[in-house]
């Protein structure tokens, strides 16, 4: 019987470690190559994880809520049937590389000729594979390619199937279990859908504290008259929001910010977004002032190419960009995320549309990919959406400006000698100053204004 180890690959830009997130498989489930076998969460964005290979579950290696390091061993997978010697000199390397469906994550990429397809996170293969003894086995033997049993014993020791893995419970209520100590398939579920919720976990939280483990034995223990859990929470700080925070400090004391603001009349965007939905050309489409905001920035970006740039520190250069990958920071129930849209320079209002839906879609299901959120040039921050007027963004690490976006909302405004109920909101811009210099910036936030202000003006863009 083969039994061969799936390790923690490398899911995106040199990442160094992964939160395992929820199993979608347990112990003796048959599975096929490509079944989702897991969830993780790295330090930008929720990734299920494909199976390279196809047999039956073995062993789960790692608890969900756990963070392990890259190329640590999470599963493994038993084939059922003997390997060849051959087959064995390969154990520790996906058998189905070049199996897997292209585009999912552990997938090769898109090959340049001449390229050699590698699983992500693997890295190039080496040209020399060594048989890895087996445990019990004589090294000397394996070494020579004998082909001598194991015991079965040695093989592989799957721990017996836990009946909480059944119980229907999100990832966050399956970590609290854990730790106070309660045992899902003895908690009632009074959740949606049969699900175990929170409160259903603190309910039999008491009932089980006579756990003989560490977690339970301490929640037996008698409690302090203060609680400290009672006046304050800790939350720990890793994945997204972890790497959120390294981004916006390195960003922070890094670019020297200048932020300006601009309140403006945008009643005929509101018009215009109006007259837009109702036009066949966007049936199924959402058209929002984001989307207006989005195109007058990819406009104005031509008039001012500083904004839509970066600063290049060891060659001491500024990186003009000549398109534009634009963010749009999404707030999700995991932190910040900043995913863009490829190419909006090139794209039609109907295509940057149906971009952006796609693109908030995913984000607020919490599955965007970390190659979504690389490589953006400009950022729009819609605070708006929060009833907030404005504010000063702090940079996205390797672009050169972001764009706040204020709630847009009735209130009176001059127009020509009289007060008049309009719509009103607020821009903000914060650029690095060692890359747009205050006129550059003051010029490009005054034309998104204007193209706000009266949407005919782009025509002369």
């Amino acid at each position: 019987m083969a039994v061969k180890e799936f390790k923690l690959p490398d899911v995106g830009e040199g990442l160094t470690e992964a939160e395992l997130v929820t199993w979608m498989v347990k112990v003796g489930d048959a599975i096929k190559i490509n079944d989702i076998i897991c969830e993780i969460e790295t330090a930008k964005s929720l990734v299920e994880l494909p199976s390279p290979y196809a047999g039956t579950v073995s062993q789960l290696m790692v608890s969900e809520g756990e963070t392990v390091a890259v190329g640590t061993p999470i599963i493994s997978v038993s084939s059922g049937v003997e390997p060849s010697v051959k087959d064995e000199a390969m154990v520790g390397t996906p058998a189905a590389d070049l199996a897997v469906e292209p585009g999912m994550v552990g997938s090769p990429a898109p090959l340049a000729d001449g390229a050699t397809p590698t699983l992500v996170g693997y890295g190039p293969r080496t040209a020399v594979t060594v048989r890895r003894p087996r445990r019990g086995g004589d090294p000397a033997a394996a070494r020579r390619g004998s082909a001598s049993p194991p015991e079965p014993a040695q093989l592989v020791s799957p721990p017996a199937p836990t009946t909480a893995a059944k119980a229907l419970a999100k990832p966050p209520v399956r970590k609290l279990a854990k730790d106070l100590g309660v045992d899902l398939a003895l908690v009632t579920a009074t959740g949606p859908g049969g699900t175990i919720s929170r409160g259903d976990v603190e309910t039999h939280a008491p009932a089980a504290t006579s756990a003989p483990d560490e977690t339970a034995a301490a929640a037996a223990a008698p409690a302090p008259t203060t609680q400290r859990g009672e006046r304050e929470t800790r939350l720990p700080v890793k994945g997204v929001r972890k790497m959120t925070a390294q981004a916006m400090v390195a960003s922070a004391f890094t670019a020297p910010h200048v932020t300006e603001w601009i309140t403006l009349d945008a009643t005929k965007t509101m018009r215009m977004a109006r007259r837009l939905r109702d036009d066949r050309a966007f049936a199924g489409v959402r058209v929002s002032p984001l989307l207006l905001v989005a195109r007058a920035v990819c406009l104005a970006v031509r008039r001012t190419p500083e904004i839509n740039a970066s600063w290049d520190e060891a060659s001491q250069e500024i990186v003009l960009k000549h398109y534009v990958n634009l963010g749009i920071a999404a707030a999700t129930p995991r932190g910040l995320v900043v995913p863009n849209v490829k190419d909006a320079q090139a794209m039609s209002a109907v295509e940057l549309a149906t971009a952006l839906d796609a693109l908030t879609a995913v984000a607020r299901a919490g599955k965007t990919q970390p190659a979504e959120m690389v490589g953006g040039t400009f950022t729009i921050t819609n605070v708006g959406v929060f009833g907030v007027d404005a504010g000063t963004p702090i940079l996205n690490p390797g672009e050169s400006a972001i764009l706040a976006m204020g709630v847009i909302r009735k209130q009176p405004w001059v127009v020509g000698n009289k007060i008049r109920p309009r719509w009103v909101t607020t821009l903000a811009l914060s650029f690095d100053h060692r890359v747009v210099d205050g006129q550059q910036g003051s010029r490009f936030l005054a034309d998104v204004a204007s193209i706000i202000s009266a949407p005919g003006k782009a025509l002369l863009f």
